[in-house]
């Protein structure tokens, strides 16, 4: 009786007083939810980020890559069958456009932009004639604009 007198008295100055274990693991399901949540976006924003239009461009020497911030004015030639001076068609941006639209359409362009946007890019299927594009050129040239041919640059280089 005396020793359980004597462990009642020593354990009984703590009896209010417990301490809870330490945990030591970690909750990796808040992090694990953000996770998904960034995958998620990722994939649904990465198919918006590539150019909807399929134009097989040809490959050439030279070129540099594009260094400026804002979304340059693109106009896509895309040939859709036929011979020379016919059958193809003209996207501005992602638009699809008449050929009779393009020169006032690009000059009402160019009275929004400023002098360091004045570069409209020209993308044309391989397939396209010279005279299309040299056309092209000569209405964006017309326009106001300056004209850089987009090419893709060859392996090697």
């Amino acid at each position: 009786m005396a020793m359980n007198m004597a462990g009642s008295a020593s354990g009984g100055g703590r009896r209010g007083r417990r301490r809870a274990a330490v945990m030591a693991e970690i909750n990796v399901t808040p992090m694990v939810d953000v996770m998904l949540v960034l995958l998620i976006i990722f994939m649904v924003a990465a198919p918006l980020m590539t150019s909807t239009i399929d134009i097989d461009l040809p490959v050439a020497s030279g070129g540099k890559s594009l260094a400026s911030n804002a979304p340059p004015l693109t106009l896509s030639v895309k040939r859709t069958g036929g011979a020379c001076n016919s059958n193809v068609e003209l996207y501005l941006g992602d638009t699809l456009i008449p050929a009779a639209e393009l020169l006032p359409k690009i000059k009402a362009i160019k009275e929004t932009r400023s002098e360091a946007e004045s570069v409209v890019y020209l993308r044309g299927d391989k397939d396209v004639c010279y005279t299309d594009m040299m056309k092209l050129l000569g209405n964006i040239k017309a326009s106001g604009f300056k004209a850089s041919i987009v090419i893709v640059p060859e392996q090697g280089s």
